[in-house]
């Protein structure tokens, strides 16, 4: 056993979080030889499993259904009994929200036991409770019984996400006014469900609900929906929402919502700050989301926070406190599950003396689960602007392409940034049905640094909707001279 091998094994780190900010920096800990101890005080996969990411995703693969069963009568598909004629928009699909509900449930709770059997496999120790940093090198942990263990460490992550922030005077209450996070125990359908707040959370839960048949109405204090996204990317979602029936509330600022009524005649008043009221059978606030640093002992030992109560990184993970390093929401970096799992892994390697790379936000990739998907990545069209970067721009609507047609599918589009002399690919929006899925060709060249060319010589299947990737792509050739 080589000295480096003897100091590996010797090393102890306590993760502070089960996400995937936590989980995946104790794998790569453990591949490292360290002795590793994971704290969480509610599940395995953090809110990302249990609350946020796998909930959600699954209950708009059930909504991704009912829309796909909107197109059936356009495809020769009846839905209607034998002798009925079935009407688009009138289709006999119902939705049992008890029973999504429930498989929403079963799925997540099924990730979380899967993250911990591979975790235990791996040796990880396994610890319920909160954990609180006393220093640098001491974690306590105060179990349910408020028995407090501590656990010293020669490394420390911290990894324990964010909350949903809540208005003073639109408290959740789990029944009629809800968080994300809270959905999931709904057994019926609202009648008329009321969204506040139009960024990624309230977009997709507004188009997936509205897909369930729920009228829904979406409360933006902004300008428009998405208001960080590519604007023609959000102006399109904006268009199939109204379309659909959607109400969208822009600049109108929601600054309460009480429970009146009782009984049958029981529903939500949002008042907003121009005195309007909206009513609706429930309410759900999606207005953004605050770091759970609160009760942690950062600062206490010389952590710095940022004005917002995230804790401040560098690109390897490290905290201004030697030794302490955090991952995830905690960090405001990017609120993406994949963010927070790499900005894991690289602390643990860099911690450890592994080889690392500093994360580089440039290459993320990055997806909305709307209908249709929204999937972007490299620079935004604002980023280049705001950089005085030169750019081209290369777009094509997804109704040009034959597979869209054939499957029914009239919204979305392909646009490529990409440098005008070079020819470099910078940055690129998909808006289509998994979109997620289609992004990642325009990842790998925006990772490499490909150019346009070289994404239009590489072959596609034809039909097929990454075609379009290429006919853009293709768009973007600049003739050479001699």
């Amino acid at each position: 056993m080589t000295n480096d091998q003897q100091h590996l094994q010797a090393t102890t780190v306590t993760i502070v979080g089960g996400g995937p900010g936590g989980y995946e920096a104790a794998l790569v800990a453990r591949r490292l030889g360290a002795d590793v101890t994971l704290v969480e005080r509610r599940g395995l996969g953090g809110s990302a499993v249990l609350t946020d990411v796998v909930p959600s995703k699954t209950l708009i693969a059930t909504s991704d259904w009912m829309t796909i069963a909107e197109r059936a009568t356009e495809l020769g598909i009846s839905l209607a009994p034998e002798g009925e004629e079935a009407e688009p928009g009138n289709l006999r699909a119902r939705v049992d929200l008890g029973r999504v509900n429930a498989r929403v449930r079963e799925l997540a709770l099924a990730q979380s036991t899967d993250i911990r059997t591979r975790l235990e496999r791996e040796g990880v120790r396994l610890v319920t409770g909160t954990g609180r940093l006393v220093s640098a090198s001491r974690v306590e942990v105060t179990s349910d019984d408020g028995t407090v263990t501590p656990y010293d460490a020669d490394v420390v992550l911290v990894a324990v996400g964010a909350t949903p922030r809540e208005l003073p005077d639109a408290k959740p209450d789990g029944r009629r006014i809800f968080t994300w996070t809270q959905l999931y125990e709904l057994t019926e359908l609202p009648t008329h469900l009321v969204v506040v707040g139009s960024g990624v959370t309230g977009a997709e839960f507004a188009g997936a609900y509205n897909a369930l048949g729920v009228p829904v109405t979406l409360v933006s204090s902004r300008d428009r929906v998405l208001p960080g996204e590519d604007a023609d990317a959000a102006n399109l979602i904006e268009e199939v929402f109204r379309d659909r029936g959607m109400t969208v509330m822009s600049r109108s600022r929601a600054e309460s919502a009480r429970v009146v009524g009782s009984g049958d005649d029981e529903h939500v008043e949002v008042t907003l700050a121009d005195g309007r009221v909206v009513e609706g059978s429930h309410v759900l606030m999606a207005v953004g989301s605050i770091p759970s640093t609160a009760g942690l002992g950062l600062e206490e030992i010389g952590v710095k926070l940022s004005g917002s109560g995230h804790v401040e990184v560098d690109r390897v993970s490290r905290t201004s406190v030697r030794g302490v390093y955090a991952a995830g929401d905690v960090t405001g970096v990017l609120p993406l599950a994949s963010v927070a799992a790499q900005q894991g892994r690289i602390a643990m390697s860099h911690a450890l003396g592994d080889a690392v790379v500093p994360i580089r936000l440039r290459t993320v990739a990055a997806n909305i689960f709307t209908t249709p998907e929204i999937a972007t990545v490299g620079y935004s069209e604002t980023a280049l602007q705001e950089r005085g970067s030169k750019y081209a721009v290369t777009m094509l609507p997804l109704a040009r392409n034959a597979r869209a047609k054939m499957l029914g599918m009239r919204h979305g589009f392909v646009k490529l940034f990409h440098h005008p002399d070079a020819g470099v690919v910078l940055g690129g929006v998909v808006v289509a049905p998994r979109a997620s899925e289609l992004i990642f060709p325009i990842t790998l060249a925006v990772q490499h640094r490909l150019t346009v060319d070289d994404v239009a010589e590489a072959f596609t299947v034809y039909p097929s909707l990454s075609g379009s990737i290429a006919e853009v792509a293709r768009m973007g050739h600049r003739r050479t001279l001699d």
